[in-house]
């Protein structure tokens, strides 16, 4: 297990925690969430391992969580918490997932989608 650290500002307390070691892609599938040291859990985070084609559907994608801060970052920017930052962070959320969703329909194109190829 390693703690995520690389996000902090300030006083944060929460711990970030990865569980697992990487799998064939080489990035981790279980995270969690820690309220403080006595390891209260708050989140669980299980991602996809293996390729839904091959494997069937046992975790999220980037792409679930992404679509939860923007939806939150579009809530915060239509009501009084509106702000440059916001609305910059807005869009380079909205940038990534559109770059994540690209990278899918191209693999769709390539007939590889869900499937452990290149």
């Amino acid at each position: 297990m390693r703690e995520i650290t690389f996000h902090k500002v300030g006083g944060d307390s929460m711990k970030l925690l990865v569980i697992d070691e990487p799998g064939q892609g080489g990035a981790c599938h279980e995270y969690r969430v820690d309220a403080d040291d006595q390891g209260s859990e708050m989140l669980a985070v299980h991602f996809q391992n293996g390729p839904i084609q091959e494997v069937g559907v046992n975790g999220v994608q980037q792409e679930h969580l992404l679509a939860i801060v923007i939806d939150r970052l579009r809530a915060f920017q239509a009501g009084p918490f509106a702000c440059r930052t916001n609305a910059i962070a807005l869009t380079k959320c909205e940038e990534a997932l559109m770059w994540l969703q690209s990278r899918t329909r191209d693999r769709m194109a390539r007939q590889v989608e869900g499937f452990n190829k290149a």
